[in-house]
C-alpha cells in the first residue's frame, strides 16, 4: 500500500513539471510584442536649439580696485601667507636661468618665507598709540644713565619668541642674563679680589661688569631666580672670611700693590727716607705697578728703567 502511494505521488509531480515547462518555453512567444527593440540612433529632432555660449567676464583683482590712499592696515592687518591679489607691489622670488624671476602669481616661493607686510610704518604708529594706555610715563627725575645705574644697578636681559606654529615654546626663551656693574657692590679690596676670583671670566675689567647667564632650569622664571640667588651668594662669600685666608701672602695677591709690597720697603730703607719725601718715588711706583702687572714687554720694561734713572738720579739714555 504504501508503495502505491510513492507511486501516485511521482505522476503527479512528473505531471505538474510538464505542464510548467510547456508554459515556460510558450511564455516568450506570446509576449514579444510587450518588449521594444533598444534604438540607440538618435534623432535631432528630439533635443531642442542649443543654448549659446556665455562669455564669463574674470573677476578683478583687489589690487586692481584699490585706492591711491588705501588703508594698508585694514587690508593686512595681521602676519599671514603671501597672497599676490592683494599685494599691490610688483614682488618677484626665485631664479631662472634667463629672463626675469618669477612675477607674484602661482609663485611658491613668495609662500615659503615669512613676510612683514602688515609691519608697516602706520601701523605700527597705530599700535603703539594703542598701547600707551597701558603704559606708565617715564620718571622724570631718571634722566640721564648715571641716575639709572645708580637706582637700577641690575639689568636684566631676556627674549620672547612668537612662532606660527602648533607650540608657541621656544627653549631660547629660558635664557636669562643679568649684568651690573661691580662697584654697585661696595666691596673693599680684599672682599673685591675675592669677588672677582669667584666671577672669573664673567667680570669684564675694562667696564667693571658683571655678566651671568642662567639656562639650566626650563622655565625662564626658575632661571631668574637661579641668577639672582648665584649674584646673592657671591656677595656674601666675598664678605665671608675663612680662617685660611688669613694666610694669604703677597705670593697670593691677584694683582701687584705698591704700597702692600716689599719694594717699597726697599725704597725707603735705600734713601732712608720715607716714600712721600723721595722724589720722583711715584713715577717709579706706578713704572714698577704696570711691569708687574701687565708682563714684561718693550714699553713696560723701557717705562721702568727710565724710572729707576730719574730715582736714582742718573742721566737717562738719548737717542
Amino acid at each position: 500500500m504504501l508503495n502505491l502511494t510513492k507511486n501516485i505521488e511521482r505522476i503527479i509531480i512528473r505531471n505538474i513539471e510538464k505542464q510548467y515547462i510547456a508554459s515556460y518555453f510558450s511564455a516568450p512567444n506570446e509576449q514579444n510584442d510587450d518588449f521594444k527593440a533598444l534604438n540607440l540612433k538618435t534623432n535631432k529632432s528630439q533635443f531642442g536649439p542649443r543654448r549659446p555660449l556665455r562669455k564669463v567676464k574674470p573677476v578683478e583683482t583687489r589690487t586692481s580696485q584699490m585706492e591711491v590712499d588705501q588703508d594698508w592696515g585694514s587690508v593686512w592687518p595681521a602676519p599671514r601667507s603671501f597672497h599676490p591679489a592683494v599685494v599691490p607691489l610688483p614682488i618677484r622670488q626665485g631664479y631662472v636661468e634667463k629672463g626675469a624671476p618669477p612675477d607674484k602669481y602661482a609663485n611658491a616661493e613668495l609662500m615659503k618665507i615669512p613676510n612683514f607686510l602688515h609691519l608697516t610704518p602706520p601701523v605700527i604708529k597705530r599700535q603703539c598709540e594703542a598701547l600707551k594706555k597701558f603704559c606708565t610715563p617715564w620718571p622724570k627725575n631718571l634722566n640721564n644713565q648715571e641716575k639709572i645705574e645708580k637706582l637700577f644697578p641690575i639689568e636684566v636681559i631676556s627674549s620672547d619668541y612668537c612662532h606660527s606654529s602648533p607650540t608657541i615654546r621656544d627653549p631660547l626663551a629660558r635664557i636669562v642674563t643679568i649684568r651690573f656693574k661691580k662697584s654697585a657692590l661696595n666691596l673693599n679690596e680684599r672682599e673685591t679680589d675675592k669677588f672677582r676670583r669667584l666671577v672669573g671670566e664673567r667680570y669684564n675689567e675694562e667696564n667693571d661688569t658683571v655678566t651671568i647667564v642662567t639656562d639650566r632650569c626650563p622655565l625662564k622664571k626658575q632661571n631668574y631666580d637661579y641668577a639672582m640667588y648665584l649674584l646673592t651668594a657671591l656677595y656674601h662669600e666675598s664678605k665671608n672670611v675663612e680662617p685660611w685666608e688669613e694666610l694669604k701672602n703677597e705670593a697670593d695677591m691677584e694683582k701687584y700693590v705698591w704700597e702692600n709690597n716689599a719694594s717699597k720697603v726697599n725704597v725707603e730703607r735705600l734713601f732712608n727716607k720715607t716714600s712721600s719725601e723721595i722724589p720722583n718715588i711715584s713715577v717709579y711706583s706706578e713704572a714698577l705697578v704696570n711691569y708687574m702687572n701687565e708682563g714684561e714687554n718693550d714699553y713696560t720694561v723701557a717705562k721702568y728703567g727710565e724710572a729707576v734713572k730719574q730715582l736714582l738720579n742718573l742721566p737717562s739714555s738719548t737717542k
